[in-house]
């Protein structure tokens, strides 16, 4: 069970986001380059590799950093409040291109409408909230690539859960640990995976990621078979904690990401994110060398990741199948 003492610290850790140091020293290199601003929701800790792919992607596609353009970055470490004040702050350089890691990309263009987005791995459908006319021709200023072929988490989620349940075949019950802003953007998935895979997803809303230990609790109480928490970069910088938290209820967890699993959860499913951003990278050359964004298409995932946490079935008593084994992009013994 989570006590009283580690719920206080927990609260104290979520308190408030670290602020973003000074831009780089690179950052100041070639002051008269177009520039690439980049913003992510997570922490920076978190990003490195992405960002080292949209890079790659850049450098792929021909252009040189430091010759070609300038790279300027801010990442608001999970706190959504910081990110207005980034966003202003990046849109002060005139970039030519903001590129969007996850959330916030409905930010940017409310705060930055004439600057053209270049978003990677999203979780939403960007055509059904009014983003892009179609993938094919998204038109506007916004294009990018996302989570699976129809933008959403759908696809993802439930191939996900079928490889839960094949590790942990009593899943009956599954609590979903997620912040009340996100719950619309879940629609009927919930009532879809009971009627298809009879597994009831109960839903245990976070007002703020301090919420989470009481929720684990609840979830616990109410004797849920296991956990599953939220996509939202603002659980980024706790997932060391909030995996402690739920390590403690006996009972197992798969999450939305490769971070999650490396930090102890049973097992993680997701799109390569670093292809991804590799691909973002190539789309962002095409706009520096004169692309209009609406002109590119948005791309769906084409590499998803599955990782295994072994010494975490051991702790729960799992036997992880062969086929599983076989199939896991990373096993963490």
């Amino acid at each position: 069970m989570v006590d009283g003492m580690e719920r206080r610290r927990f609260l104290q850790l979520t308190g408030g986001a670290a602020m973003a140091g000074p831009l780089p020293a690179w950052a100041e290199v070639g002051a008269n380059l177009p520039v690439v601003a980049l913003i992510g929701a997570g922490p920076e800790q978190g990003a490195t590799a992405r960002v080292g792919s949209l890079r790659d992607g850049i450098k792929q596609a021909g252009l040189v950093e430091g010759k070609d353009y300038r790279l300027t970055m801010r990442f608001a470490n999970g706190d959504y409040a910081r990110l207005q004040e980034y966003v202003k702050e990046l849109e002060g350089s005139k970039p030519r291109i903001f590129v969007v890691l996850g959330g916030g990309v409905a930010l940017v263009h409310q705060l930055a409408p004439n600057t053209p987005i270049v978003f990677t791995s999203i979780a939403i459908d960007p055509v059904a909230i009014g983003w892009a006319e179609s993938y094919a021709k998204p038109g506007g200023l916004i294009t990018g690539n996302v989570q699976n072929a129809l933008g959403g988490w759908e696809g993802v989620f439930t191939k996900l859960l079928g490889f839960f349940k094949e590790m942990v075949p009593n899943l009956t019950r599954l609590a979903l640990l997620e912040l009340e802003g996100n719950l619309k953007l879940w629609g009927d998935l919930p009532q879809k995976i009971s009627e298809q895979r009879g597994i009831e997803i109960s839903t245990y809303p976070l007002q703020t990621v301090s919420d989470i230990a009481d929720a684990i609790a609840a979830g616990q109480r109410d004797g849920v078979s296991a956990f599953y928490p939220s996509t939202d970069a603002r659980l980024t910088p706790h997932i060391p904690q909030i995996v402690a938290f739920l390590s403690k209820t006996g009972k197992p967890s798969c999450g939305p990401y490769p971070a999650w699993a490396r930090a102890g959860l049973l097992m993680s499913y997701s799109t390569d994110w670093e292809d991804q951003a590799r691909r973002a990278g190539g789309q962002v050359a095409h706009i520096l060398r004169g692309a209009k964004p609406g002109d590119l298409p948005i791309e769906q995932a084409s590499k998803f990741t599955l990782v295994i946490n072994q010494k975490t079935a051991k702790t729960l008593g799992l036997v992880v199948p062969a086929t599983l084994l076989g199939l896991a992009d990373e096993v963490i013994e």
